[in-house]
Order: C-alpha cells, then structure tokens, then sequence
C-alpha cells in the first residue's frame, strides 16, 4: 500500500471524527458556536483532502 494512501486514510478518518464530534456538540447543545464551526470547518478539510488524496494516488506495482 502507498504511503499517500494510508495518509489518506488516516486525513479520512480524522475528518469523520471532527464531523461526528460537531455533530453530536450541536445536538447536545453544549459548546459554542465558536467550536462547532472549528470542528466542522477542520473536518470537511480533512475528510476531503483525505478522499482526494486516495482518489488521486496510483497503485504501482514493484515487479
């Protein structure tokens, strides 16, 4: 597995979290606007540039 992939994944997965955990500060009503938009904002950026970045990186064989 390429090492732009795995970071991908990794850019993925921390998206999601920042995504999941706004969402669940919104519905609870707790924090300030100020955080969920950080969280929200942060996650997007993560969660694409992850998708990005599996989507553009080549399997290339070593044979």
């Amino acid at each position: 597995m390429n090492l732009k992939r795995i970071f991908g994944t990794i850019l993925t997965i921390l998206g999601i979290i920042g995504l999941i955990y706004a969402a669940i500060n919104f519905a609870q009503g707790s924090g300030a606007s100020r955080t969920l938009i950080v969280y929200s904002i942060l996650g997007v950026i993560f969660f694409f540039t992850g998708i990005g970045l599996i989507r553009t990186t080549k399997d290339v064989s070593n044979t």
